[in-house]
């Protein structure tokens, strides 16, 4: 599946827009890595705890677009964005979410 920022992708276009699809996800650490997190916020550096939950919630929330875009039959999804959001102090919500679409070459 051909997941991407832009709205065109080269050589090919748009036969059938099938629709909104997106994923989401909430995650959290746990204690001891919050424990970290804080000591590491006061002397400053990066946030290497909160940082890798970012990544892993990415990329749930990427493979959960895809399914959702598979199922529709589409080829790709364009028009890929994210969005981030704190829930709570030590969880967040990432959302991605794009078109899914149908794909032709260009003739």
């Amino acid at each position: 599946m051909l997941v991407i920022t832009t709205s065109e992708v080269p050589g090919k276009e748009v036969a059938e827009v099938l629709g909104l699809v997106k994923g989401s996800t909430i995650r959290a650490k746990h204690i001891g890595k919050d424990i970290m997190a804080g000591l590491r916020h006061i002397v400053g550096g990066e946030l290497k705890e909160y940082t890798q939950m970012l990544v892993e919630a990415r990329e749930t929330a990427i493979d959960m677009m895809t399914k959702e875009a598979t199922e529709l039959g589409a080829d790709a999804i364009i028009n890929v964005r994210f969005s981030t959001s704190a829930v709570m102090q030590g969880a967040a919500e990432i959302l991605a979410y794009g078109t899914a679409v149908k794909l032709i070459k260009k003739t």
